[in-house]
């Protein structure tokens, strides 16, 4: 099975971490956030990946072309340049395959979708999602969950993360407070999805396409859009806010999407 992640779009909104890279690149801990997604569906042996690149598409696959001589220890001789021995070791993501396929510069997400569907000949069902978050999310019981419906498609729903702590107050007294409180707001789209090969059949070729629009809303008027619940932890990130939050429950040994 497979999993495509969106790895093209420009990041705007977080430029003040890092303009020079896409921002699956940006880093949590020492390795990019695109890493640790692909870990999140790893746990569940989904490890053969779909990359659709985009802006600054060279910086991904810079990293993952000298994966090896960053994880290994090597052995080289100045006098014979360009001669180099990697020592094997045992690495977890060795039995990853990883296709990093260029769907435009422009492209919008239902068109970076389109782009690679001759990449999923074959496949029963895949695996989508963002490049930019990450959940303490099983993939596994996202896929079982879309086996027994037999709809087209999967949506994970979840309940947005409070950006500002909130307070609750009697009179001028302070009751209640949350620094990070879950809103109480409906679900949103928790970007982690499964669907079979009909989804194509709501796609085209157009580059303009945006795939949260016109797609998902006739593959809910048709009722072929399941909702997989996910009530744990789930972060975007879009600001500098996020990103540094992320990386302090990282550096803490508090990461609740570790693997």
């Amino acid at each position: 099975m497979k999993a495509v992640i969106l790895c093209g779009g420009q990041g705007t909104r977080i430029r003040d971490v890092a303009d020079d890279i896409p921002k699956p690149m940006i880093r949590i801990g020492d390795r990019p956030i695109l890493w640790h997604i692909m870990q999140i569906y790893a746990a569940s042996q989904v490890k053969d990946f779909v990359l659709c690149l985009g802006y600054k598409s060279w910086s991904i696959k810079e990293y993952f072309l000298n994966f090896h001589a960053q994880v290994a220890d090597i052995t080289v001789c100045p006098g014979r340049p360009g001669e180099a021995e990697f020592e094997a070791g045992n690495f977890p993501e060795q039995d990853w395959r990883i296709e990093l396929i260029e769907t435009g510069v422009n492209a919008m997400t239902g068109a970076r979708l389109w782009r690679v569907r001759d990449r999923l000949d074959g496949e029963a069902l895949f695996c989508f999602t963002y490049g930019d978050g990450v959940a303490d999310i099983a993939i596994a019981d996202v896929v079982a969950f879309h086996r027994r419906h037999g709809k087209i498609g999967t949506v994970t729903g979840v309940r947005p993360p409070g950006r500002f702590g909130v307070m609750a107050a009697d009179g001028e007294r302070v009751s209640a407070f949350s620094e990070k409180p879950q809103t109480g707001e409906g679900l949103i789209n928790g970007g982690f999805f499964v669907f079979d090969k009909r989804v194509f059949e709501y796609l085209n070729s157009d580059p303009g396409l945006v795939f949260e629009q016109e797609p998902l809303r006739r593959l809910a008027e048709d009722g072929q859009l399941m909702l997989f619940e996910h009530a744990g932890f789930w972060q975007p990130m879009d600001t500098y806010r996020e990103w540094k939050m992320l990386n302090e429950m990282w550096d803490s040994g508090q990461a609740p999407w570790k693997r």
